[in-house]
């Protein structure tokens, strides 16, 4: 599929705080959740940790993909996370842009 069919997805995970990290770690071994992340029909971008809040994870998702992205999630990382799903795109070149024109 051509990359301009693909969107980007933010995808913010937290853990579930009235879990210790053990527990939340087992769960997640038990689901497979980072054996089988991304799922099928998502490219990982980029996956970052935001100390004291959570992982903020970039995806490259094939439109028919997404149902797919929802559906691995409820799956896999409820019980373990708190989770949010943005459409959103790369502001990189826009910033660049204004910083050359606001100059």
């Amino acid at each position: 599929m051509a990359e301009d069919k693909r969107i980007q997805v933010t995808v913010i995970l937290r853990h579930d705080q009235s879990k210790t990290l053990g527990e939340i770690m087992a769960h997640a071994k038990e689901t497979g959740f980072y054996r089988d992340f991304p799922p099928e029909g998502s490219e990982l971008v980029s996956w970052v940790v935001a100390m004291s809040y959570g992982f903020i994870i970039h995806l490259s998702v094939a439109p028919d993909g997404l149902r797919n992205l929802n559906r691995f999630m409820e799956q896999k990382a409820w019980g373990a996370f708190r989770y949010e799903v943005y459409p959103s795109y790369d502001f990189e070149p826009i910033a660049e842009k204004l910083k050359h024109d606001h100059a």
